[in-house]
């Protein structure tokens, strides 16, 4: 595997807490002491019954939410030191996000929907429309750059979301169900070339998911039970 020849650790949590309140001064407790370290180009699932706080450990990790207590290092940066308007062009320059529903803008096109990260990064229109335009012929949607979100089918749509959190050649990709809404085909198709583009780039891959064939095409996989994980 890819990461095998890189010692080097891209996600690095340690004790990481959280709870939420419930009821009257009761509280669920999510996360407990939970420590991960993910080296860079390291493919890795982590499932676990519904509840049970896949969805809030991946926004931990990526710095869209806050622990209670603990740390998380991304590229040897800590996300706790890190004031929010840095937090946010970190998070646009080296991470990308892949969600079950694609969060595509439906007033833009393909192509302006991909180009949108570069753009916000800085590039020219002219530069993130080349990007974008490669990234999509990689995902085979060359056809489609002119299509709004609702001419494509559930797997473009999706395709194109890929497309969009893998256009500014992100480190980390944090993937979260990203192919719950789509049939058997379309979810291979678009696990399959999220894969393999993750892979070609050197990217790190964590992926929150329910479905055990596509956790098990990953390097790792882990269980997230009673607050840490196995």
């Amino acid at each position: 595997m890819a990461f095998e020849n890189n010692p080097t650790p891209s996600v690095v949590a340690t004790s990481l807490i959280k709870s939420y309140p419930h009821g009257q001064a009761g509280v669920i407790n999510v996360l407990n002491s939970l420590d991960l370290i993910i080296h860079q180009g390291e493919q890795v699932a982590i499932t676990g019954a519904s509840g049970s706080g896949k969805s809030t450990l991946l926004q931990i990790l990526a710095g869209l939410e806050r622990s209670d207590s603990g740390t998380v290092s991304l590229l040897e940066k800590s996300m706790h030191q890190m004031k929010d308007q840095a937090l946010a062009r970190f998070r646009n320059h080296h991470l990308g996000f892949v969600y079950q529903f694609h969060h595509l803008i439906d007033d833009f096109t393909a192509l302006e929907n991909v180009a949108l990260p570069a753009r916000i990064k800085g590039l020219t229109t002219a530069a993130a429309n080349n990007q974008a335009m490669a990234i999509l012929a990689q995902m085979g949607l060359s056809a489609r750059l002119s299509h709004f979100p609702w001419q494509l089918s559930g797997g473009e749509r999706q395709r194109c979301a890929i497309a969009r959190a893998l256009i500014n050649q992100p480190e980390i990709i944090f993937a979260d169900e990203p192919t719950g809404n789509l049939d058997h085909e379309s979810a291979q198709q678009v696990s399959d070339l999220m894969m393999s583009l993750c892979r070609l780039n050197g990217a790190t891959l964590i992926l929150v998911t329910h479905n055990p064939h596509l956790a098990g095409q990953t390097d790792r996989q882990l269980t997230l039970v009673d607050g840490a994980l196995r």
